[in-house]
């Protein structure tokens, strides 16, 4: 049984700044068969307003509580932990962390900082963490598509840097976080058993969703992936298809076949 879909954004429902052939369509038909859709992202260039705005000029309207990033969930931990934020993210990411004000000290928060990762501010940052700062990554992405099709390093590479240094572990709140999917399948009252992950990364996306309990993962052969990525990660996608289209078409007719019975 599905009755909730969680579907990853780049390399899944756009890449770069062209919307992927179908994906309007796709979430629409799942829109259309009453399926409740939470679009969650380890995006970290790009706060939440611009993301929206971008869907929507993509012509895709997706709601603030459809929509879950890493940013929100370091907020969140922020705020019930009385932290104030050391920031090491894109600047045009620190909007979403605007009026933050602990008291109980500092936390480095580390996301992909672009340009900035340099000698000068991950020395920065590792001194922070010596100096008692708590540790949070938005996301332990190894890579992404870049705008020139390739791949580049994401921030995983750097939280582990600064792992390594401080000795300190990072407390990941982005995919594949249990926390962050099961956060979203909270917010459309969905059970694990009865979810689907769609995304184009096979380790954080699809290993992830399965390995904090969801029932099933689909892996797309759009954006981020690699021909054998299906194999190189445990546990395996539950099917692995062409693209968002294919993974509604799925979706859909494991949908309708429980309904049938």
């Amino acid at each position: 049984m599905i009755s909730g879909v969680l579907l990853d954004l780049a390399g899944v429902i756009y890449d770069g700044e062209e919307i992927i052939p179908g994906a309007t369509d796709a979430v629409a038909r799942l829109r259309e068969a009453g399926l409740p859709i939470r679009f969650v992202s380890n995006t970290t260039r790009s706060n939440k307003q611009a993301i929206l705005k971008r869907l929507d000029g993509l012509g895709l309207s997706v709601t603030g509580d459809e929509f879950f990033t890493p940013a929100q969930a370091a907020r969140k931990w922020l705020e019930e932990h009385d932290r104030s934020p050391y920031l090491l993210v894109h600047p045009d990411l620190v909007p979403d962390f605007q009026g933050l004000a602990g008291g109980q000290g500092k936390a480095l928060v580390v996301g992909d900082a672009g340009e900035a990762f340099d000698y000068q501010t991950l020395n920065a940052a590792f001194r922070e963490l010596i100096e008692d700062a708590e540790f949070l990554g938005l996301a332990p992405n190894r890579t992404f598509q870049d705008a020139d099709g390739k791949l580049s390093l994401d921030a995983g590479a750097f939280i582990t840097a600064l792992e390594f240094a401080s000795q300190k572990r990072a407390i990941i709140l982005g995919k594949p976080s249990p926390e962050f999917f099961l956060l979203a399948l909270a917010s459309m009252n969905c059970s694990k058993a009865e979810a689907v992950m769609v995304g184009d990364d096979a380790e954080t996306d699809v290993a992830g969703a399965l390995q904090a309990g969801l029932s099933q993962a689909l892996l797309v052969r759009t954006g981020k992936y690699r021909p054998g990525d299906e194999t190189r990660f445990r546990p395996p996608p539950t099917a692995t298809v062409d693209d968002i289209s294919a993974a509604a078409d799925w979706i859909l007719a494991e949908h309708n076949t429980w309904r049938r019975e």
